[in-house]
């Protein structure tokens, strides 16, 4: 189901005071609450600010950016576990011992461990462990980890298998303080989220198995303009929903509009139809290159994220109707002031219930030049399950993160999405910033792309022979918001001197919504006599004058996002 809210689904203002009366139900015990703070709720209740979060995480709902809400979560989890943590270790003392010299735990046991207060344990397969101190380090929230609490990690690491790393097993060794009576049979079983997921090309290039995600072979990308669906690259959060086309429906309201519930057919049949040529590319392409590069000032920070290299882009012709054209007939007035933002909330769901979501400026949406659609079709067929069939967001000139797939509902809002994709991922930041220092709240979620460009052929490690006595260089170019690629320049010398290259751009493309990338081909003669490495490079320019930066040091960043540099490929020359 697709649906559109005002502040009713998706924005802290309202959905706080749902919260707020559900918490009416916790007492000081509770799993979500404790005593050591509270603040003012309606109803004259007054939970503290971890109770507050973790009722909201269990609920499925909207994920806390505020910074002052994050640091008092913080302080409010030290405390507890600070003061709590004499009573726990001797408690340890008095529990029996296993043959490995641990204490061993029963799971009834371990399900008593669920605050702060009573310090938070969780297993991972025989084991046992106290990770109080942790929470509030996890990367990916405190409230994430806590849903684990007094239980096994094991579900959720299915879910996130990027913790499916010795790295993340050490550390979690560290906080081991007992074994699971029965071991992990002792456990329940759980069902694999990814169990029914598409089946994909052999072709693509896995990055992640769960969830899935796949680049498009350098090679064919520059084979057609428009990339066929089953080599088009797969980026993925979650698992991918099993969805019943029969009894789909999007469902659209909000604040000043009327509610509409549509199905695919009735989309069809009610609006004009529309076709946007238009490019999606990762956030994170080209991050392995950025990856190589040591940080900025010798900080030794690390960059997190999939290895893309230069295949986190594909470029399709999308069938469907305007979300301008549905918001309007819904009754969405332009120039509405209480309406700043569209959230885009996807039917892929963590075992929380929370949904992939983001949002996108209301100009962007009602732009009649903005072109975002609701879609149903992809290279003139049914949109594959992979790529958000039955129907999904396309966001020309906007990063792929908010092409929201599997659309579930959309959310007219006076305040910006506030689900952890938009908040606390998908932002770059200066390349002196460090992990241990990052404040979310100070940079805003990327939305246009910047210009890049990439070469797909030769190879990076290619052979050239002196006797072809030339090399051809084939690759794409492309450019946020619209902007027109104007010029390519190529380089057989590592960028000493540049030719500009041939260009081939889709026919429907037009400056100021050039949404569909730029083909390139140039053929460069080889150094007379030459043998040995021959560093290739391009950098492209867009309608706006903007061009790539020489190398990633001005825009190295944590999280390896939006990596437009010049983009380099080493080859050799030989007999």
């Amino acid at each position: 189901m697709l649906s559109v809210t005002g502040r009713g689904w998706g924005c802290a203002s309202a959905s706080c005071g749902k919260w707020a009366r559900s918490l009416s139900s916790f007492s000081s015990s509770s799993t979500h609450a404790n005593s050591s703070s509270s603040s003012q709720q309606s109803g004259g209740f007054r939970p503290s600010v971890w109770g507050l979060l973790g009722v909201a995480a269990a609920a499925g709902g909207v994920a806390f950016s505020s910074s002052a809400v994050a640091d008092a979560r913080t302080k409010e989890l030290k405390a507890t576990a600070a003061a709590s943590k004499p009573a726990a270790q001797a408690a340890l003392q008095q529990q029996p011992k296993g043959s490995d010299s641990l204490p061993v735990f029963t799971a009834e046991e371990v399900a008593q461990h669920r605050t702060p207060k009573d310090r938070v344990w969780v297993t991972y397969k025989d084991g046992v462990y106290d990770v109080t101190d942790f929470v509030a380090q996890h990367p990916g929230g405190a409230a994430k980890i806590m849903l684990a609490a007094g239980g096994s990690v094991e579900p959720f690491w299915g879910l996130y298998q990027q913790h499916m790393k010795q790295e993340v097993r050490d550390i979690l060794a560290q906080y081991r303080i007992g074994s699971l009576k029965g071991g992990a049979a002792a456990v329940a079983p759980t069902e694999d989220p990814y169990r029914n997921e598409p089946r994909r090309h052999p072709a693509l290039i896995v990055r992640s198995d769960k969830p899935f995600n796949g680049e498009t072979p350098a090679e064919l990308l520059v084979a057609s303009p428009v990339t066929p669906n089953d080599m088009f690259f797969v980026r993925h959060h979650l698992p991918v929903p099993v969805i019943d086309n029969d009894k789909f429906t999007v469902t659209v309201e909000g604040a000043g509009m009327r509610s509409l519930q549509l199905s695919v057919q009735q989309l069809q049949q009610n609006f004009k139809r529309a076709q946007v040529a238009a490019t999606v590319q990762c956030t994170g392409n080209r991050r392995t290159e950025m990856k190589a590069a040591p940080a900025p000032g010798g900080s030794g920070a690390q960059i997190k994220g999939l290895d893309w290299e230069v295949g986190a882009i594909s470029n399709a012709e999308w069938g469907g109707v305007l979300l301008r054209d549905v918001l309007l007939a819904a009754g969405l007035q332009p120039g509405d002031a209480s309406v700043q933002h569209i959230h885009l909330i996807g039917l892929d769901t963590d075992m929380t219930g929370t949904p992939y979501a983001a949002s996108i400026p209301i100009d962007k949406a009602l732009s009649e030049a903005g072109d975002v659609l609701l879609a149903w079709e992809m290279n003139g067929q049914p949109i594959p399950a992979d790529h958000g069939g039955p129907l999904r967001v396309v966001v020309p000139g906007t990063t792929g993160a908010r092409s929201v797939k599997w659309i579930g509902r959309i959310v007219a809002s006076a305040d910006e999405c506030q689900g952890h994709w938009q908040q606390k991922d998908y932002k770059a930041f200066s390349p002196g910033t460090d992990w241990d220092a990052i404040d979310w709240s100070a940079a805003p979620a990327i939305q246009e792309m910047p210009v890049v460009s990439a070469i797909c052929e030769p190879a990076e490690g290619a052979e050239l022979s002196t006797y072809d006595s030339e090399v051809t260089i084939k690759g794409y170019a492309w450019s946020g918001g619209g902007r027109d690629i104007i010029r390519v320049d190529v380089s057989a010398d590592g960028g000493k001197t540049w030719s500009p290259a041939k260009l081939s751009k889709h026919p429907h493309s037009r400056p100021s919504r050039a949404w569909a990338w730029t083909l390139y081909e140039a053929t460069l003669p080889l150094p007379e006599g030459f043998k040995g490495q021959l560093q290739l490079a391009c950098k492209a320019t867009d309608q706006s004058y903007n061009t790539q930066p020489e190398d990633v040091s001005s825009i190295w960043n944590i999280r390896g996002l939006v990596n437009n540099a010049w983009h380099k490929v080493n080859v050799s020359v030989v007999e």
